[in-house]
């Protein structure tokens, strides 16, 4: 093999290396709302309390995002990356022999707190392992399509392991694997770290952004709960705007800030989280329903909703590398502006086909269709974010981005969530206005209550993915901002810059 070979197949290893830690901690956050029904009766617990084991989990995972891209620039990517992998198996173990509510929802932060240190610095280490042009492309698109995969196989592998061993087993599952990916990311990642060396941490930043992010979270879980207009959302609202100025006016003055918003003057930068956060708000808030429609219409169970996504799972692996392919050859913009279009046409297709009588296919051809858009422009959105940032400040610009995506899903489920509830009570009465019902029968009564009811939730899907379809598309063309000029470096291969 030669030294060509033999670096290439290096870099490929730390490809893999990087995937299985970014899918073992999507999948323990798909899997645990499977185990949520087990975890309530065996506390004794209501839901709404056992909600906060997922909130608290969002929250920790928010706010520690940009704190670990900060330290994984300075201090080094492979450190706080294994750091990060340690304290998650641990905090896996831990939660798995919990005893009530309170030690399962500190163990689940300490998941969270160390799953965040995953996105920022396997994005930094991946950008850094592969050069820039069609190789870093491809190597973070297939790292993206990770997530997916994580979405789609939480429930076929959850499924089995909760009906068999108990819900503690999804936690204590995550030993045997996390050892493999620990000893695989000791082997193959090398060292990095930023060439400007940090002399103080920026810890009120941290705090002040932990605090704004917290409160940001908070509301988008629990808004709908709590009402959007209660006295504990105006709270959270004021709590969030407060924070939000002081972090800000830290960050201005601070040498190394957290968040450096001198990014925010490059119109590329600021352009690609704009469609990132409006595309991911109308993909999360739309796919988020399909399960709750596949269970709650057509009676299919957890593990059944998830072989429907298996195809999406297929449909994003396969279309990431052929959207890296055009690295170098065709404008990001257009790639993206295309799938982004394509995506669209996915969740405008659920308006059409879902239904009661829906068959699987009615399900798997738009989830494909959505998969292989959002898939196929991927890598182009990921890999921009780390071309036109400076190398040693790749870790904080993909924690923004990170930090975007998320809480961009985050307010999407909140959006959607919402408009379902409102147009389901708007087509109640509007389909109750121009119904007529001839009979005084009771059983007749109840029936056609039913039915009404029912045609007013399809209706309501309908309303809530025609509006995520529109806003999807909204992002094609804010896509076509994203101007980049492309130039050629040694050996022909092609990069965008700035």
């Amino acid at each position: 093999m030669s030294v060509k070979d033999s670096l290439n197949s290096h870099r490929w290893l730390v490809l893999v290396t990087v995937i299985v830690g970014t899918f073992l901690g999507r999948l323990d956050q798909t899997i645990v709302n499977l185990a949520l029904p087990k975890i309530i009766q065996d506390f004794s617990i209501t839901v709404t309390s056992a909600a906060w084991i997922a909130t608290a989990y969002i929250l920790a995972n928010a706010v520690f995002v940009p704190i670990w891209g900060k330290l994984g620039d300075t201090i080094g990517r492979k450190k706080v990356y294994i750091f990060g992998f340690l304290i998650f198996i641990g905090g896996s173990v831990l939660a798995g022999l919990s005893w009530n509510l309170g030690s399962l929802i500190v163990f689940r932060i300490i998941q969270a707190i160390a799953g965040s240190a995953d996105y920022p610095t396997a994005m930094a280490i991946l950008a850094v392992t592969f050069p820039a042009g069609k190789q870093r492309v491809q190597a973070l698109g297939l790292w993206s399509s990770s997530f997916a995969a994580a979405a789609v196989f939480g429930p076929l592998i959850g499924g089995p392991l909760i009906d068999n061993f108990g819900w503690r087993s999804i936690f204590l599952i995550n030993l045997p694997v996390g050892i493999i990916g620990l000893i695989m990311a000791w082997k193959y990642i090398e060292e990095s770290v930023s060439e400007k060396k940090t002399v103080i941490f920026d810890w009120w930043g941290a705090i002040t952004l932990g605090g704004a992010l917290s409160a940001l979270v908070l509301v988008l879980d629990k808004g709908m709960d709590w009402g959007w207009l209660s006295t504990n959302s105006i709270l959270a609202y004021a709590s969030m705007i407060f924070f939000t100025i002081i972090f800000y006016r830290i960050e201005k003055k601070s040498p190394e800030p957290i968040v450096d918003f001198k990014f925010f003057k490059i119109p590329v930068f600021v352009n690609t989280l704009v469609n990132n956060f409006v595309v991911f708000m109308g993909m999360m808030g739309g796919v988020f329903l399909i399960p709750i429609f596949a269970s709650t219409y057509l009676g299919l169970s957890a593990t059944e909703t998830g072989m429907l996504f298996i195809p999406m799972a297929f449909m994003m692996v396969i279309a990431s590398p052929l959207g890296g392919h055009f690295a170098g050859k065709v404008q990001p913009r257009y790639i993206i502006a295309l799938s982004t279009v394509v995506a669209a046409l996915g969740l405008f297709l659920f308006s059409v086909f879902l239904d009661p009588r829906s068959g699987v296919l009615d399900i798997i051809i738009p989830l494909s269709i959505m998969a292989f858009g959002l898939g196929f422009g991927m890598a182009q959105r990921t890999s921009l974010i780390a071309a036109i940032v400076p190398e040693h400040e790749i870790g904080i610009a993909s924690s923004i981005l990170a930090l975007v995506r998320n809480i961009a899903g985050a307010f999407g489920i909140a959006l959607f969530g919402t408009i379902l509830k409102s147009a389901t009570e708007n087509n109640v009465l509007n389909t109750a206005h121009y119904s007529v019902l001839r009979s005084a029968d009771p059983n007749v009564i109840g029936k056609f209550i039913s039915l009404l009811i029912l045609k007013a939730q399809i209706l309501a899907y309908s309303t809530v993915f025609q509006i995520s379809s529109f806003i999807v598309l909204i992002g094609a063309f804010l896509a076509l901002l994203i101007k980049v000029e492309m130039t050629k470096k040694k050996g022909n291969v092609e990069v965008f810059i700035d």
